[in-house]
């Protein structure tokens, strides 16, 4: 029974857990960007739609909604000449849900605070270290860069519920990207694996274990001029496979999403970004409608 338990939750603990940082689309990270500067972030973003679970999952008709809300805080700075940037990211989620689990009719509602995350991203070729004067007048081409993202086992959890907002293991995201700027057009694109912890207090003292996943992503973009820009996301990511208590189940994800992003300043300080996706391929994960609305202002 506890296999059996643990297998119909993995999918539930593990997209709730990795939702914000495993599927983001993120346009324009690897832009150079002027040093020195710090920035605060505040946002909100709702995600809803249909849970995939695994054929041998006794979860059924599973259906969530998470109202997320996240603070961060952002600095730039030059490392070996080249513009460096580092984020901290911490939110609180509500989720809401409902399934057929085990043929009984299930559902809960709770609010927990998510798992942070750590990200250093460095620009190492085409994105010399500028402070915002000189920054004024350079022109962007190609540039190259890497980052590694930690997220951070220090959210909500709790062994003794069938799912939570933290994941209660770490989590480690190597990536390396590049974007090309020719006029008013942009594009780019990034490869990531995350690789997993395993986390031994999974419900009912089981153990689960994580395969690396895998996620390449895609954005064009837009600048339509005065600090305005456009984009159109795309991701796919594959891999995850999970095993419970050394039994390897039938849940590794071949999903994709689509997406847009806008983003505009309003004033000297304060920029508005507003973005909306949804999933387009899923094969074990979820089916999900996403949109938010973030709030930069730089010190």
């Amino acid at each position: 029974m506890r296999l059996t338990i643990a297998t119909g939750c993995v999918v539930f603990q593990l997209l709730l857990a990795g939702q914000a940082s495993s599927q983001a689309l993120e346009p324009r990270s690897f832009n150079n960007i002027p040093v020195g500067e710090t920035f605060l972030l505040v946002g909100l973003g709702r995600s809803d739609g249909d849970l995939s679970p695994s054929p041998s999952s006794p979860l059924q008709d599973a259906e969530l909604t998470m109202d997320v809300g996240l603070v961060g805080v952002s600095h730039t700075f030059a490392l070996a000449g080249s513009s460096s940037k580092v984020d901290f990211v911490a939110g609180r989620t509500c989720y809401e849900g409902s399934a057929i689990f085990m043929g009984e009719f299930a559902e809960g509602r709770r609010c927990e605070y998510t798992d942070p995350n750590l990200k250093l991203t460095w620009n190492f070729y085409g994105a010399p270290a500028m402070g915002l004067e000189e920054f004024g007048g350079w022109q962007q081409g190609l540039v190259v860069g890497a980052s590694v993202a930690a997220q951070l086992p220090w959210g909500s959890y709790s062994s003794e519920q069938l799912i939570n907002a933290g994941a209660n293991r770490w989590k480690v995201t190597p990536a390396l990207g590049v974007t090309w700027r020719t006029g008013r057009w942009q594009w780019e694109l990034k490869g990531q694996v995350s690789v997993f912890e395993e986390n031994d207090d999974f419900f009912n003292g089981n153990t689960i274990e994580q395969d690396p996943l895998y996620q390449v992503s895609g954005h064009l973009i837009r600048l339509l001029g005065k600090g305005r820009w456009v984009s159109l996301d795309a991701n796919y990511f594959a891999g995850g496979r999970t095993e419970a208590n050394g039994e390897r189940q039938d849940d590794r994800q071949e999903n994709s999403r689509l997406g847009i992003t806008f983003s505009m300043p309003f004033t000297r300080h304060q920029s508005l970004k507003l973005y909306a996706s949804r999933g387009v391929l899923t094969r074990i994960g979820n089916e999900f409608d996403t949109f938010g609305v973030g709030w930069v202002y730089r010190l």
